[in-house]
């Protein structure tokens, strides 16, 4: 029962979950975040801590959002670990409240720590 980021967390990328993971288990894009699944050992207090409820438990994921959990095993093989908390996006105001960002979605590597 791992959890996952979402769409939600595109164009934005808080960052405040980062700081609270007891195993660093998140992984930085260049416009979102992921979780590894085989890391997370599923405490859930990164879950409260994103300001836009762009994380979920794997349990929790709808149908149409189950690909996150594959993105997230994906990418947080090569994307580059992060544990220290940096600030959201210059554009993560803007891009909070919005639906279908999938699009948006970038596969490149963020600037890691």
């Amino acid at each position: 029962m791992p959890f996952v980021v979402t769409e939600k967390c595109i164009k934005c990328r808080y960052t405040d979950c980062v700081e609270v993971c007891p195993v660093d288990c998140f992984y930085e894009g260049e416009n979102m975040l992921v979780i590894n699944p085989d890391e997370c050992i599923d405490c859930g207090v990164c879950e409260p801590e994103c300001p836009i409820e762009a994380i979920k438990s794997d349990e929790e994921l709808t149908p149409d959002e189950d690909v996150w959990l594959e993105k997230n095993t994906h990418y947080s093989a090569i994307w580059p670990n992060i544990t220290k908390s940096k600030g959201p996006l210059p554009e993560a105001e803007e891009w909070a409240d919005k639906d279908n960002k999938v699009d948006m979605f970038s596969e490149k590597e963020g600037a890691g720590d």
